[in-house]
This record gives structure tokens, C-alpha cells and sequence, in this order.
């Protein structure tokens, strides 16, 4: 944005000059903020996060979980150490919205509110009010999970904000059937002669319940047996008879729509004609990378004795492992692969019972690492140490991230370094390569003999400081164009480069004047200084380098690497009349190829006003030449026809009833290429 300000040189007030050096010493000695602890909250709870301004910009003064979006704090701050005015608050959920569907936004609040849907915007009223403004928004969400992002801004007066959402119901509306339901099972119980089916929760929202059907193996159709009317649970029990006939079974969710979804995974069972002893409720209780998967069950009070057996498929060949009363464990499960248990419990009788297949999946060995240590010598590395069972594999990863380089694997030897522990050995590694200044995050995975690779350990954060400031910016160069000057430079090879900082030097009147241009992020050497009138003026700029741990060669200007252009001098030759009444601010719009003229009237201005005229400057033509063939009027224009890749002059002038119009005003914009 570019303030009013006189086209014809003159000199800029002792005051302005004293804000813009105090402006740019603080952006070139301010330290990022250091981030606050994560707050985690359970889905669907809302993270809500409070700020002390309407940008969110900086460090939340407090984070905490919030279970809906429906505030009133009046004339109040939100919280302590708050204003009451000018803070803002931010709620974030990520949720399963399971098929997706038609859905309702609803919001309402005093001041701004905006709502996102994985990051794009769906109600948009930012805006200073004086009473609470309302939207409802109809819209579809997509199938899975999906971020709600929710920003209020209250600005001054009271403040009050209120958002929901929920699904469209009507069957003219939702037209997208449920998921099917996941993890099903079926249970039989030989004592009972009962099938019991059970599966996990939808996510759908619309959810009207379940339903379930039954098919003889090798049959031609499905029946349902869960009744009319639909379930609102997560199981079904059903007799069906002791034939010894294999039944599969599914479960179907339906919305309340009216739509049904595809059938679950089906689910076997074989019916017995005999009554061994029953085994019910094996279910895998833990699983340690260090102490195996640890199984529970329950059986038959007159059972003889239990044993746990293992097989790598449902259908066997299955081997007994030890026996047991009513829990195990087995330390030597395989790493990454499934393992199907079931428990047989043998009665007085001889008869044995078997419980059903349970499957696990165990994951693949997740080292435990338990230590991150800085080795004394300089440049020495950092020391990681970690737990991993024997049975386990012994070819491991170790992993470092940073937010300069991201993500890297670390070139080091593991060393098995303790085996006193028996099921626990202990292995080292040193990383001789991290830079200092850096914070980085470690983790260590394994790799079996097929080359699978295990999720990640729990991670171990180390900070390596740096005292050393990068090197001076080199290729400094400044050219002078119509919309601004461009400056370029080379790209700094200090390995943990953060950000450059810009600065330009001018005179002014009798003195020099530094303000600050800018910054780019590390990667970025250009930048253009389109905010400075180009009205023939020499400056020059300077660059500083600054990494990531805030060293800097920039003490004072002389340390600087520097470069001197003298600017175009575009001023319309036409000189704006100093008796105006008119205040003109002129800006480049969103768009960035066109230009935002707004103004206002001076307090001692009586005229009685019938609109405006709005000029631009035709340097081809030297006169200031009308944008309308009517006066406009309100207090604000778009210029679309700007040229694009030079600098744009505006007068705004007022026109009287008696016909008279006032002196300008004039106002100035940069159109970048």
C-alpha cells in the first residue's frame, strides 16, 4: 500500500524520519518468537488457540480444547492477558466426516468470522460490526477426514462468535451412501448356540444404524436378520442352531437418507453338533517391540487345561506355544506379519473346544530410543542410544529432521553396545554431521530381511548453537525500473542460512534516512522496492544474511555489502496545486494488475459535494486525463486499466453544485510486471 504523498520533491517531516529508523532497527534486531508447547486435543474437540491481535500472528497467549464454537464475552477480554479488543481466536478440528455429503455451515458473530475447509475459505464475513452478522452455507464435503479451521476476529465493542455444522438429511438432498462398516467379527458360542456379529462405529454423521444379514456358504442370497428395524449398536446376537452349517454374516450401515451401504467383510461361522468347552473373548490385550503380544481369554469353568496356538494363516497348521489359565504371552510372535491365535480348552471328557481365530497384525520392531546426548569434543555429533529386542532385526535407520533441510537419513554405524538385559539389547550411533544452531528431531526405524522398514521411534529432540555469522552477500546488484528499483544478490553458501534483510539508505534534506525494505526467506534473492516514489532520488541498499540462530553481519551500514542506483524520475511535469481539500490514498489491489483508489474530504471542507472526477496522468499526452465520462459517486475507484510495469498517477478532484470543481489530490501506485 502506498500512502498519499506529494509528487514534486520535498522534504519527508523530522517525524516520519524518526518512525521509519525506529521501524527498521526493530525488524532487523527482533528474534522469531520462540514456539509454544503442542496442545493436543481429541477429535472432534476443537483446538482453540487466543491471540492478542487479528492477524494470529506470533505466539498464542493460550491454547486449550474447546468441545463447540459458541462464545459470548460481551465487552470483556477472552481471557487474561487479553484485550477486549483487537484479539482474535482461532479453532481447528480434523475429523472423519466418513462418506461425506451434503452439509450446513452455520455462523454467526460480532466481529469477523471466517470458515475453512481444508484450508479453503467457505464463509467469509470479516468485518467491524456494531451487531452479530450471520451466514448459513450449504455445501458438500468429501469423503474421509477433513480440517475445520475457524477464525474470529473481534475488533472493538463486544464480541460474540457461534459456528456449527451438520449433515443434510433429506433424501432430495444427500444423495451419497454410507461406508461400510469396518471391523467386523463374529463370534459363535457353542454353550449358547448363539452367533454374535460385532463391528466398529461409523463415522457418518447421518449415521440412521445398522443392519444385518446372513448367507449359508455357497448360497445365492443374502438375508436380513437383524428385523425391521435398524440396529443402533455395534453388535447382534442370533441364535442359529446347532447343524454344523458354515454361515457368513455382514453388516450394512444405513443414513438416515434412507441409503444403505455395501456389505462389512464377511464374517464365517461353523456351527458344531457337540458341546465341548467354550473359549470366548480372545483378544490381543498389548503389543511391545521389547515383550511380545500379549493375548486374554476366558474359557470353561470344567476345562481341564488351556493351551495358546499360533498359525501364520486362519486355517492353520496351528502350534501350541505353552498352556495357560486365562492369559499369555508371546514373546516370539514374527515382526511384521500376521499371526492367527485361537486357545483350545479340553474338558473332564476329552472333548476340546476351541475358541475363535483372533488375527494380529504385529507390527514391525520399533526400536525404543532412549537418548540423545551432545559429545563433548568439538564437532563431535550427537550420541543416540536405543532398546531393541534380540529376536528383533538388527538392521536399523536413524533419521534427523530439521525445518531448514527437512528430513535426512543419517549416515552412522549402529553399535550393540549391552546385552545384559536379556530380551533387551542395546545399540549406539553416532551422527558426526549436524550443523550448529540447529534444532533438530531424531528417530530411529528397523529393517527386516525383506526390507520392510518399521514406523518410527518416539522422538528425541537435541539444539545445536552457533555463534558464527555467514559470510557477506555477494552479487549485490540494484536496476532501476518504472515500478520500482530490483535487487538481486547470490545465494549465500552458508549451509544453515535463514532469511536476508534489506535496508535502504536515502537523503533527506540536510540527512540520511534508513528504512527497511524487506526480507526473503533463505532460497529467495530478490526483492523489489516498489514503496519509494520514482522521482530521480539516488539511494543505496543494503543486504545482510542472517541464519538460523540469528547471526548477522549487520552491527552497523559498514559491515554491509551495499550497491547505489539512481531511480527514474516519472513525476507528472503537471504540478499538484497545494490549496486541495481532497485526500487521496492510492493502492495496488488484490489482483495486482490493477489499482484501489480511495479518498476522503478534509474536516474543513463545507461544500456541498456532487461527486468526484478521477484522473490518471498520460505521460505520452502531459496532462491528467479523466478515467470516467461521469462523475463518480461514491469515495472510492477501481483503476483496471493501469499499465502494468510502471508507476501510475492520480488526481481526485471534487465537483459542487454550482458546477465548480476543487483543486486535486494526488495519489501514486506501482504496477509490477
Amino acid at each position: 500500500m502506498n500512502p498519499r504523498r506529494r509528487t514534486t520533491p520535498t522534504a519527508t517531516t523530522a517525524t516520519a524520519t524518526a518512525v521509519v529508523l525506529a521501524t527498521a532497527g526493530a525488524l532487523l534486531s527482533t528474534a522469531a518468537p520462540v514456539a509454544s508447547a503442542a496442545t493436543t486435543c481429541n477429535s472432534p474437540v476443537y483446538k482453540r488457540q487466543f491471540f492478542a491481535n487479528t492477524t494470529f500472528s506470533g505466539t498464542p497467549k493460550k491454547t486449550d480444547c474447546d468441545a463447540a464454537v459458541a462464545e459470548n464475552w460481551g465487552a470483556k477480554a477472552p481471557a487474561t492477558g487479553l484485550p477486549k479488543d483487537n484479539f482474535g481466536v482461532r479453532w481447528t478440528v480434523t475429523r472423519d466426516f466418513g462418506s461425506g455429503g451434503p452439509f450446513t455451515f452455520t455462523a454467526a458473530a460480532q466481529d469477523g468470522i471466517r470458515v475453512y475447509l481444508d484450508g479453503t475459505i467457505k464463509v467469509n464475513l470479516w468485518k467491524n460490526v456494531t451487531t452479530t452478522q450471520k451466514k448459513t452455507v450449504n455445501l458438500t464435503i468429501p469423503t474421509g477426514k477433513h480440517t475445520l479451521r475457524i477464525d474470529f476476529a473481534a475488533w472493538t465493542g463486544n464480541a460474540n462468535v457461534n459456528f456449527a455444522y451438520a449433515p443434510r438429511t433429506s433424501a432430495a438432498v444427500d444423495k451419497v451412501k454410507p461406508l461400510a462398516p469396518t471391523g467386523a467379527s463374529a463370534t459363535y458360542d457353542k454353550t449358547t448356540d448363539k452367533v454374535k456379529v460385532s463391528w466398529a462405529k461409523n463415522k457418518e454423521m447421518d449415521l440412521s444404524g445398522y443392519r444385518v444379514y446372513q448367507q449359508v456358504k455357497g448360497g445365492t442370497g443374502w438375508g436380513r436378520i437383524s428385523g425391521v428395524a435398524d440396529l443402533s449398536g455395534t453388535s447382534f446376537t442370533r441364535s442359529v442352531g446347532a447343524t454344523g452349517a458354515t454361515l457368513l454374516f455382514e453388516v450394512r450401515a444405513v443414513d438416515k437418507a434412507g441409503h444403505e451401504s455395501t456389505g462389512s467383510a464377511d464374517q464365517l461361522v461353523t456351527t458344531v453338533d457337540r458341546t465341548p468347552p467354550t473359549v470366548t473373548g480372545l483378544k490381543v490385550l498389548s503389543e511391545s517391540a521389547l515383550g511380545g503380544v500379549t493375548l486374554w481369554w476366558m474359557s470353561d469353568e470344567g476345562s481341564l487345561e488351556n493351551h495358546l496356538l499360533r498359525a501364520s494363516s486362519p486355517n492353520g497348521p496351528f502350534t501350541v506355544l505353552k498352556s495357560a489359565s486365562n492369559s499369555a504371552n508371546d514373546e516370539t510372535a514374527p515382526y511384521g506379519e500376521t499371526s492367527y491365535y485361537k486357545v483350545s480348552a479340553t474338558d473332564t471328557a476329552g472333548n476340546t473346544g476351541y475358541s475363535s481365530v483372533v488375527s494380529y497384525a504385529r507390527p514391525l520392531a520399533v526400536p525404543y530410543l532412549v537418548n540423545g546426548v551432545n559429545r563433548p569434543e568439538d564437532g563431535g555429533g550427537v550420541d543416540l542410544t536405543w532398546w531393541m529386542s534380540p529376536l528383533a532385526p538388527a538392521e536399523f535407520r536413524v533419521y534427523r529432521h530439521d525445518e531448514t533441510t527437512g528430513t535426512q537419513l543419517v549416515s552412522c554405524d549402529p553399535e550393540l553396545i549391552d546385552t545384559t538385559f536379556g530380551l533387551r539389547h542395546t545399540y549406539l550411533c553416532t551422527d558426526t554431521t549436524p550443523v550448529p544452531s540447529t534444532s533438530y528431531s531424531y528417530w530411529v526405524t528397523t529393517v527386516d530381511a525383506l526390507g520392510r522398514e518399521s514406523k518410527p521411534s518416539e522422538g528425541i529432540g537435541r539444539f545445536y548453537t552457533d555463534a558464527t555469522a555467514p559470510p557477506l552477500v555477494t552479487g549485490f546488484t540494484a536496476t532501476a525500473t518504472e515500478y520500482g528499483t530490483v535487487l538481486d544478490w547470490d545465494d549465500n553458501p552458508a549451509a544453515d542460512i535463514a532469511e536476508y534483510h534489506v535496508v535502504r539508505l536515502s537523503t533527506v534534506g540536510d540527512g540520511t534516512q534508513y528504512t527497511y525494505v524487506g526480507r526473503t526467506e533463505a532460497g529467495t534473492t530478490r526483492i523489489v522496492d516498489s514503496a519509494n516514489l520514482q522521482d530521480g532520488e539516488t539511494h543505496t541498499y543494503y543486504v545482510s544474511a542472517v541464519d538460523t540462530s540469528g547471526n548477522s553481519n549487520d552491527s552497523s551500514a559498514e559491515d554491509l555489502v551495499s550497491v547505489t542506483v539512481t531511480e527514474h524520475d516519472l513525476r507528472p511535469t503537471v504540478e499538484t496545486p497545494a490549496d486541495w481539500r481532497v485526500h487521496v490514498n492510492a493502492q495496488v489491489a488484490d489482483d495486482a494488475t490493477s489499482v484501489d483508489l480511495t479518498w476522503r474530504l478534509d474536516s474543513s471542507y463545507y461544500g456541498a459535494v456532487t461527486g468526484y472526477r478521477v484522473y490518471r496522468w498520460n505521460p505520452a499526452t502531459t496532462t491528467y486525463e479523466p478515467l470516467t465520462a461521469d462523475p463518480v459517486t461514491g469515495t472510492s475507484y477501481t483503476d483496471t486499466t493501469a499499465a502494468v510495469g510502471t508507476t501510475n498517477f492520480y488526481w481526485v478532484t471534487a465537483l459542487h453544485a454550482d458546477g465548480t470543481e476543487s483543486a486535486p489530490d494526488d495519489a501514486w501506485a506501482a504496477l509490477a510486471p
